[in-house]
């Protein structure tokens, strides 16, 4: 049984806590956030000790941390856990960073300090988000001319009322902590970005952008556009996505792209592959979790050497 600590007990550590239950051959044996309330509730429903300092996980024998705190101080504590602590195996929540120059800083710390980061960007693990993945890759949907992708979600006033939710230093805005998973995915599909032009608004007031919409052209030659919001009325309306190929129309939807809203592909008939989801965070947590624990060894390992 390999042991994981959550560093960080808000919003997203209950999808963490969830995932990591259903997971055989993993247990949380340790909390910890500064904010000792939360530690010790979270803790006390767990039934295991916390920490409000990161720093005391060290030689509690822990294979595995998971980073769920704001996204502007992942790079600092992924960096400083991987230093000051002999857990070998980091696991982030998106983004990694919100500057450039931090993600290469984070990744050159955590190698030199021998440990391995695992990013969070669970809709790779999405069943159609792998399957067009591997119609894009066999080459099957010949030239890919355009796509279009939407993220239309909801963060109200309660939401953005936690003090780090929209400000610059540790939010970044709509593109960087509610829709970095789909630029994530584009870059996933199509590779490097050439060049772009986007647009945003904050007339909501944040220091951020709360809607942005952006074109973008891959070196491929593909090109498209991507909007992202959090401003729609009461509750998330949907995702979606769009390909127009040489061989090939598809557009995904859903909350988390979970169902197949049109197909029409050369000499394919449309895969029986809707998902049925019972929250909004989907179900890509679970199978990065089972990937870790299938691959246990290789933690094992890390701890011998």
């Amino acid at each position: 049984m390999k042991k994981v600590a959550l560093v960080g007990c808000g919003r997203i550590s209950k999808r963490h806590i969830e995932a990591i239950r259903d997971t055989d051959g993993l247990e949380i044996a340790y909390v910890c956030d500064k904010n000792a309330e939360m530690a010790k509730a979270t803790a006390e429903e767990l039934g295991v000790p916390y920490v409000t300092d990161y720093r005391e996980l060290n030689g509690k024998g822990l294979d595995i941390v998971s980073v769920l705190t704001p996204s502007g101080l992942h790079p600092r504590h992924v960096s400083n856990i991987a230093e000051l602590t002999d857990i070998p195996y980091i696991v982030c929540e998106k983004p990694i960073s919100l500057t450039l120059r931090e993600a290469f800083e984070v990744y050159r710390r955590v190698e030199k300090a021998g440990k391995t980061l695992l990013p969070v960007f669970q809709n790779r693990y999405n069943p159609l988000v792998r399957l067009i993945k591997e119609l894009l890759d066999s080459g099957r949907l010949g030239k890919i001319h355009q796509f279009i992708c939407n993220v239309l979600w909801n963060r109200n006033d309660e939401y953005f009322a936690i003090d780090w939710h929209g400000t610059p230093e540790f939010d970044g805005g709509v593109l960087y902590t509610q829709a970095s998973h789909y630029v994530d995915m584009l870059h996933y599909f199509f590779g490097e970005v050439e060049s772009y032009k986007g647009l945003g608004s904050d007339l909501r007031g944040f220091d951020v952008y709360d809607s942005i919409s952006a074109v973008l052209r891959f070196k491929s030659g593909t090109i498209g556009s991507i909007n992202a919001t959090v401003d729609v009325y009461q509750t998330n309306f949907l995702t979606e996505f769009t390909l127009i190929a040489q061989n090939g129309t598809i557009r995904l939807s859903g909350t988390n792209l979970n169902q197949i809203d049109f197909w029409n592909v050369e000499g394919m008939e449309k895969p029986d592959l809707n998902i049925k989801l019972d929250h909004q965070y989907g179900k890509g947590h679970n199978t990065m979790y089972e990937y870790i624990a299938k691959n246990s060894s290789i933690c094992s390992q890390a701890r011998r050497t």
